[in-house]
């Protein structure tokens, strides 16, 4: 048993030692029945002099080694313990000074991180840092718990797959106010333009824009397909017909064809004729 323990000691020092330099090794683990833990290397997040720091300075802490499982809300759930956590941000990779972008919609440009991932997370008071790096002498911590238990496997399928499920009534109601928006800012640029059309800047340059009396075309479909017949027309003008032998041996080849399919529409044409004009009394 004491040889147990020692063995069970000596791995716990290599899972929780084994942080490089400035980081503390947390050892957590997704439940209770997970053998081996796995570990979460934090330490105080500070920023170069002259950065713009989104996080706040003290009071940040910087979370590497993020499991996919890990959501915002089981980081909070598990530094709650530490202090108050104001807020938690997971990211696919650190930068200095890093500011995420904020989603405007919740439909277009949700991009689904996998992999292991960083973490910000913001506690109320500088001491919660402090006493987040302190976790690291109790034993590992629960990630999924029975009263607050992360979905794995096919409850996760289920749970992805009904929030995949778009509402139509709330996705026309942000495209409409988003096309709103765009021709709102659509006209704004265009009578920006017309007050600034014909009048010098400070240099006295005059900047030059596509109106006139032949403004450039409409960008349709129907506009491109006339230009690319106008270009195919322009070159079968410029090219040299029966300048080579085998153009000469091609063209007499067609002809002859043509003639011959014309003169099987041309007896067709007269055996129907014929059968028309016969006399039948009944």
């Amino acid at each position: 048993a004491a040889s147990r323990r020692a063995k069970m000691a000596a791995a716990k020092e290599r899972v929780v030692g084994a942080a490089p330099a400035g980081y503390t090794a947390l050892a957590v683990k997704f439940g209770e029945r997970q053998r081996s833990p796995h570990c979460l290397l934090v330490k105080e997040h500070q920023v170069r002099e002259g950065a713009a720091a989104t996080p706040p300075p003290r009071r940040t802490l910087f979370v590497l080694n993020v499991p996919p499982y890990c959501s915002p809300d089981s980081l909070s759930r598990l530094f709650a313990r530490c202090g108050h956590v104001q807020s938690v941000d997971i990211c696919e990779k650190p930068g200095p000074g890093e500011k995420k972008e904020k989603l405007t919609s919740k439909f277009f440009n949700c991009k689904t991180v996998t992999g292991f991932q960083v973490a910000y997370v913001v506690f109320k008071k500088p001491s919660g840092v402090q006493a987040a790096k302190a976790l690291s002498r109790e034993g590992p911590l629960l990630i999924s718990t029975d009263s607050h238990p992360v979905k794995t496997g096919i409850s996760k399928w289920i749970a992805n797959y009904a929030a995949s499920v778009v509402d139509q009534e709330e996705l026309k109601a942000e495209v409409d106010s988003y096309m709103q928006d765009y021709d709102k800012k659509i006209v704004e640029e265009e009578a920006k333009a017309a007050e600034e059309e014909g009048v010098p800047d400070e240099e006295g340059w005059v900047k030059v824009t596509r109106k006139g009396r032949k403004p450039g075309l409409p960008r349709t479909e129907a506009a491109s397909l006339r230009v690319l017949e106008k270009e195919k027309r322009k070159r079968a003008r410029k090219e040299l017909l029966n300048f080579y032998a085998w153009q000469h041996r091609e063209t007499k080849r067609e002809h002859i064809a043509q003639l011959r399919k014309k003169f099987e529409e041309d007896k067709q044409r007269i055996a129907l004729m014929r059968a028309q004009r016969k006399f039948r009394p009944y």
